[in-house]
């Protein structure tokens, strides 16, 4: 059974689709607000659900990185049959599976942008990464999720996992590796939200991103008041009207105001 907020969600709109990946234990509620922001700008938006996500956490902790590749490219390929143009944007987790479809997916026409929020290249060390057991150690342990409860989101927002699987860390460092390896290759125009304050995803994960992309039009933009979960944070409008204004300017139109923080 799936749990309230985890359900993929659909918003339709114009010919600009926009593919929404959440991260690491989430959900896709916790990008409905963006989704939302998206759609009333003209464009069609996909949120989808990672495999093992909003079910159980014993479901998550046989996943793979490969099984949540796998549910973004599904959501592409959804995006692709009724968008003529397509961006992909994750959060944490989800950043980090957005910048591996662009990879994968970028030579092709659709694939016009890639958003990166808040991905991980470097654990804050208070995570406690450092820590971590052999993935052999790992099998079947969990351990408590720490996440305070969030103020003036949708209530589907605060239900997630309370546990998180320690093979799914392994997994998702497995991630971070295939990231690093092919973030060269990466040619499509990107943008990196990250905040200074970050408390799980270092802050030189997004200059480590951004220097690494091969990508001749790519952006840093600095958050200063936020923490990891910034599509739902105190900076979230911000958050909104910078995608909203880098997808505009790769289709066409000019870059608003407000570019006080971009590098």
């Amino acid at each position: 059974m799936i749990m309230e907020g985890a359900e993929p969600f659909f918003l339709p709109g114009g010919s600009t689709g926009v593919l929404l990946i959440h991260g690491f234990t989430g959900l896709p509620a916790e990008l409905v607000m963006m989704g939302r922001y998206l759609q009333q700008r003209g464009c069609t938006v996909l949120g989808v659900r990672l495999a093992g996500h909003g079910t159980t956490v014993e479901d998550m902790s046989h996943m793979t990185a490969e099984d949540w590749l796998d549910s973004v490219r599904d959501g592409y390929a959804v995006l692709r049959g009724s968008c003529e143009h397509i961006f992909v944007a994750g959060h944490s987790m989800g950043g980090l599976l957005a910048l591996l479809l662009a990879a994968e997916k970028g030579q092709e026409q659709a694939l016009e942008g890639v958003i990166s929020m808040s991905a991980p290249i470097y654990i804050a060390e208070e995570r406690g990464i450092a820590a971590l057991p052999p993935r052999e150690v790992c099998r079947g342990k969990f351990v408590p999720k720490a996440r305070r409860r969030l103020r003036d989101v949708p209530p589907a927002v605060n239900h997630t996992y309370r546990f998180m699987p320690l093979e799914g860390v392994h997994e998702m460092l497995t991630l971070i590796e295939r990231v690093k390896e092919v973030l060269p290759a990466i040619q499509i125009p990107a943008l990196i939200l990250h905040s200074l304050n970050d408390r799980t995803a270092d802050a030189e994960s997004a200059i480590y991103i951004r220097k690494a992309l091969g990508s001749e039009k790519k952006r840093l933009f600095w958050l200063k008041s936020s923490g990891h979960l910034i599509p739902v944070g105190e900076e979230r409008e911000t958050v909104f009207v910078q995608t909203a204004a880098f997808i505009a300017e790769i289709m066409g139109d000019a870059w608003p105001e407000g570019r006080a923080n971009a590098i």
